[in-house]
């Protein structure tokens, strides 16, 4: 079955054929309608700082040298994409200074027709010595990554000499006086950490031609996210303002990711990139070049596409836009940050109760969806609880250490219905039955059930399972409410959700934490 049999709304694969004699806009368009044009290009996993957002302190398996990408595959991938659109790229690690050839490949870059922008992300450890050099062979837009002014924050944050950071801003400083307008410096904006040199950042925009950009948190394997220490980008907005009241937002280019403000009078600007809490998915049109050649639509997606496989077993071109165009073809509306339909992520500690970081939508209103976790808190407590830490297969959470409890949850859903149907309800006047009984039994066969319906879940020694079922006959819905009581080693969140249809958790009670919704009348 093709995919258009799959997945309503979404065209099936093109032939090689096909491809290879489409239009430049049509090879890198996905089916929501994006262009790609922007290429971001990892030229090393190899980074010389270990900062704690980023990475575990001990580092990562890095990839043996003959799996990544040599500079001439990573120029002739490159070539292909400016062909059929790609006009501007990234270049990236780890960090991409370290790599000793970096002069030789921005140069080979350059020879490429059609790339109009040539940029970098990096830590700016060692601008001052390469800076001049790349902006020679054609480096011309530049983003430099510093989350701290302060010395001591910045070695607790890069677990590095925290006196480095007077090379990054000179780096910086060299940046401005080379010509590159604006300097975008990125900053990981984390509670606890650098929240409270807010005005220290805007600051650095007075009088030159800075866009400080701040990143929220977001969660990547093993960086050690706390929900807790996230800044909302509004948060921030409004902790600006008491310092500036002027602050306002200005215009904003095109595909940008960042929401831009400025303090007027001031030179540079402020950007926020609201990955966590209002994504920016609709207008992507970025992809990633990984340094071991595999292609990745969107960075938060876990399959990545391998270039360099066909390409070292002599693919061409057509075979290769045959991949890249079916990985673009494969890109989802939104990334899985953004998804807020699923519950997607959730981040615990030692058996903690968390909140995900999706959510779920219910009649307009955002619904937390929630999991709990099981271990002792230790360095090897996954981050994500039913997923490996190590091998990133899926796994049964292990409560063999719980003790038994009793536990508790509460869950709600809304129906709405038409007028017919209201009636047919209201006067027991359904053909087949008493609706609303047939209802309550329904969820209380699922809430029995859901060890079967969901995978992974644990097959738990019911105590009672209560559904409600009731017609409002004004607003012309079903109001569903299900509680579930069990005494167990772990919750029983997902059967009274799977009571209501997954739905909304009002409650729950039992384990570490208990959990009760403020906004439980609403829907």
């Amino acid at each position: 079955m093709n995919k258009a049999g799959r997945r309503q709304g979404r065209p099936g694969r093109k032939s090689r054929a096909a491809i290879f004699n489409s239009s430049l806009d049509e090879i890198l368009t996905d089916t929501f309608g994006r262009k790609h044009n922007y290429l971001r290009v990892s030229l090393t996993e190899r980074c010389n700082l270990r900062c704690e957002y980023c990475m575990p302190l001990k580092g990562t398996k890095l990839s043996e040298q003959s799996k990544l990408l040599s500079n001439n595959e990573i120029v002739r991938l490159v070539s292909l994409f400016a062909k059929y659109g790609v006009d501007k790229i990234r270049i990236t690690g780890g960090e991409p200074t370290v790599k000793k050839d970096i002069i030789q490949i921005v140069e080979s870059l350059r020879d490429i027709k059609k790339l109009k922008t040539i940029a970098m992300t990096t830590n700016g450890l060692t601008l001052t010595k390469h800076l001049v050099d790349l902006q020679r062979v054609g480096l011309n837009a530049l983003n430099v990554s510093l989350d701290t002014l302060q010395q001591n924050t910045y070695g607790k944050i890069t677990r590095r000499d925290g006196q480095l950071l007077k090379r990054v801003l000179a780096g910086i400083d060299l940046a401005l006086q080379l010509g590159f307008n604006p300097v975008k410096v990125n900053c990981v904006l984390m509670r606890g950490i650098n929240f409270n040199e807010l005005r220290d950042f805007v600051e650095m925009t007075r009088d030159r031609t800075i866009s400080y950009r701040f990143i929220e948190f977001m969660p990547f394997s093993m960086n050690d996210w706390d929900e807790k220490r996230m800044v909302p980008y509004k948060e921030a907005i409004q902790e600006i303002m008491k310092s500036y009241p002027n602050f306002e937002p200005c215009n904003n280019e095109p595909n940008s990711t960042s929401k831009m403000y400025r303090v007027p009078g001031f030179v540079g600007n402020i950007g926020f990139i609201s990955s966590m809490t209002e994504d920016y998915c609709d207008s992507c049109n970025r992809l990633r070049l990984m340094a071991d050649g595999n292609l990745k639509a969107c960075l938060f997606q876990n399959n990545e596409i391998s270039l360099r496989d066909p390409l070292r077993e002599g693919a061409s071109d057509e075979e290769l836009l045959d991949i890249i165009s079916n990985a673009v073809n494969d890109k989802k509306r939104k990334h899985a940050v953004a998804d807020r339909s699923v519950s997607v992520m959730t981040v615990n500690r030692g058996g903690r109760f968390a909140r995900n970081v999706c959510t779920a939508s219910t009649g307009g209103r955002l619904a937390r969806n929630f999991c709990t976790a099981s271990g002792d808190g230790g360095d090897e407590e996954p981050r994500l609880t039913h997923v490996d830490r190590r091998s990133g297969d899926a796994r049964m959470v292990d409560v063999s250490g719980k003790r038994e409890t009793r536990r508790t949850a509460t869950a709600v859903a809304r129906v709405r219905l038409d007028a017919t149907a209201t009636r047919l309800i209201a006067e027991d006047a359904c053909k087949k039955g008493d609706v609303l009984s047939v209802a309550r039994l329904a969820g209380t066969c699922a809430a029995k059930l859901t060890w079967q319906l969901i995978p992974l879940c644990h097959q738990i020694r019911l105590d009672s399972v209560k559904v409600d079922a009731r017609l409002d006959e004004h607003s012309r819905r079903v109001h569903i409410t299900a509680t579930v009581v069990s005494t167990d080693r772990t919750g029983v969140e997902m059967e009274c959700l799977t009571a209501c249809s997954h739905v909304k958790l009002l409650s729950k009670t039992g384990g570490k934490t208990d959990y009760r919704s403020k906004d439980d009348d609403d829907d």
